[in-house]
């Protein structure tokens, strides 16, 4: 249960407009400041999840193209190179969304808290307690969830996108090369470009 309430934890992030914000305190910027804390580690699970997505279904039709389209005794090898190329992504990407969630929550997660909840639920969500305070928790994570992965998607978008492009490009460069029976062309360093043929 107390896990749960732990992932739940994670989907405070902005609040709806239309709602009245109720009155701020250090002592609730304090309980706030404690509750992400707390929450820390699902927020990143959060990111890491929402950047190994893209790698997986890209895998995952990649995998569907080596069942058609690879020679059976060449898929192992084909599988391997995919792979290393998702590793790499993820192992880049993971942390470049990470550090955008830590930082993006305590305006998201933080504020919406302040501004919906009052002392008194904050130490109740605090203890893990089941009460009105979690029900109403309940009711308002599922939008704030939204919210938070819409901010966090378009805050992280200009820095994973490219990466994300240079790994597709990897993934299609190695099905074309392996079905047409080419080993794959080893990337050009940056900034340089094949010298030409000299001239007799």
């Amino acid at each position: 249960m107390k896990r749960i309430l732990a992932l739940s934890a994670l989907c405070l992030a902005l609040g709806a407009q239309a709602q009245t914000a109720l009155p701020t305190s250090q002592a609730k910027k304090d309980l706030v400041s404690k509750i992400l804390v707390l929450q820390q580690p699902d927020v990143e699970m959060l990111a890491k999840n929402l950047a190994q997505e893209p790698a997986g279904r890209m895998l995952q039709e990649a995998g569907r193209v080596l069942q058609s389209q690879v020679a059976e005794d060449n898929r192992d090898a084909v599988a391997r190179s995919l792979e290393a190329s998702a590793r790499k992504y993820v192992d880049e990407a993971v942390p470049l969304v990470r550090e955008r969630a830590i930082k993006l929550a305590p305006s998201t997660i933080g504020t919406s808290l302040e501004e919906r909840f009052t002392e008194e639920e904050l130490r109740g969500l605090i203890a893990w307690l089941e009460s009105p305070t979690f029900k109403k928790y309940q009711q308002v994570a599922p939008e704030i969830q939204r919210n938070f992965m819409q901010k966090l998607v378009s805050d992280a978008r200009p820095v994973i996108e490219p990466k994300l492009k240079a790994l597709e490009e990897s993934v299609r460069a190695t099905l074309m090369s392996t079905s047409s029976g080419t080993p794959p062309a080893a990337a050009a360093p940056a900034g340089k470009t094949p010298a030409k043929a000299a001239s007799k």
